[in-house]
């Protein structure tokens, strides 16, 4: 591919990543830019401006000649956790910002999108731009998802049902399950090959594992109704300690997003509005400390993160992030990058545990089988579900 094919590709899969964040928050009204009812959750206008400020942060001001920052306090208002980079608004207050406004961030974002374009026409043949310019993609999409996701729980707590999509998001799935026999042997994990992937998936390497068995399917709502009626989320025998405390802190009883209607059927909110449950769709919005206790009550465990990859090519996966019963870790010889793109992931390998595949929310072409998720054993609002290991 010559210079010129390869420049004009390169502009219209960023124009193209671009756009749809901005497409995802075109339903909203201004007033819904703004909510955070939570501090997992963060406004949509949030999202749309901080992950322009990363590509004015660690693109533009370093690579674009004479580039002019947008405004001088947005670095303030729109880093996430980059603590190497300097103050920034706290998480949980990000919601509280009525300024800039809707309009403001997307004259930002439509100025770093068009010095953008020039640096990409300018230096897009330049390796440590290309890998740059991939990374803020990939966070990007990151970003997407988690627009559907807060937007979703957002929403959720507005009476009115408002309706703002349809992903698909509880697909009736075949419930005809099968175990699938893993020999015991030493099998490689991690990635390795063409393309992009984030540096947590890095270390390709050898683990030991015993025989194992693994389900084809993920655990459906009927089966998690089940578990409810058997009144599993009163039973303390199947949970961790600090799962039951959570549990009893927080009055958890369903899944998250399920209640009853007036007719005491069981409902759930989805990003169409609310709906009756689908039995047979896999089950979503579970935390590890519920996947857990379900697969306690079960008689079976969660598969490690080593099972899961070693298996996943003998099943489907990517309509539910899916929890292992592994800690978020470095694998060996795992080293962050020099200076703030360092802080991307390794910080954070305490006190998570990993959930592999994708889900209906993850965007076109950014699952693979050796993407590591993490979050902590409480979060929930994620498309979270299980399949079972024994």
């Amino acid at each position: 591919m010559d210079r010129t094919s390869y420049i004009e590709m390169q502009i219209a899969i960023f124009n193209a990543v671009r756009k749809k964040s901005v497409e995802i928050c075109a339903p909203l009204e201004p007033e819904d830019y703004v909510l955070q009812p939570m501090v997992d959750v963060s406004p949509p206008k949030w999202h749309l401006a901080h992950s322009t400020w990363f590509f004015e942060n660690f693109i533009l001001k370093n690579h674009l000649n004479n580039y002019k920052e947008f405004h001088p306090v947005y670095g303030f208002l729109f880093n996430s956790y980059y603590e190497s980079i300097g103050k920034r608004t706290f998480r949980q207050e990000r919601g509280h910002l009525s300024r800039p406004t809707v309009n403001e961030v997307l004259a930002y974002r439509n100025y770093v999108d068009e010095n953008m374009r020039q640096l990409i026409s300018e230096k897009g043949d330049n390796p440590e731009v290309i890998s740059l310019l991939e990374l803020g993609l990939q966070h990007e999409q990151q970003h997407q998802e988690l627009l559907y996701t807060d937007i979703k729980f957002s929403l959720s707590l507005n009476p009115l049902d408002i309706k703002i999509a349809d992903i698909s998001e509880y697909v009736s799935s075949d419930n005809s399950k099968s175990w699938i026999e893993m020999p015991e042997g030493i099998y490689d994990i991690g990635f390795e090959g063409k393309g992009f992937c984030f540096d947590n998936e890095l270390g390709r390497h050898s683990v030991f594992l015993n025989s194992y068995k693994i389900s084809t399917g993920l655990i459906t709502n009927n089966e998690w109704l089940q578990f409810i009626n058997s009144r599993g989320y009163s039973n303390s025998l199947l949970w961790h300690s600090e799962g039951w405390s959570w549990l009893n802190e927080n009055h958890i009883e369903s899944p998250m997003f399920w209640e009853k209607n007036s007719a005491g059927n069981w409902v759930y909110y989805t990003l169409d509005g609310r709906k009756e449950v689908n039995l047979s769709a896999p089950v979503s919005h579970i935390s590890y400390f519920e996947a857990a206790a379900f697969a306690e009550w079960a008689g079976k465990r969660l598969p490690t993160e080593a099972e899961w990859e070693s298996a996943s090519e003998k099943f489907n996966w990517g309509q539910r992030w899916e929890w292992t019963n592994s800690a978020y870790l470095p694998y060996p010889g795992y080293k962050k990058a020099e200076g703030a793109i360092g802080e991307y992931n390794g910080k954070f390998m305490i006190n998570q545990m990993v959930l592999r595949g994708a889900s209906v929310a993850t965007p076109e072409n950014h699952s693979r089988k050796t993407y590591r998720n993490f979050f902590s054993a409480s979060a929930r609002w994620q498309f979270s579900g299980l399949r079972l290991a024994g």
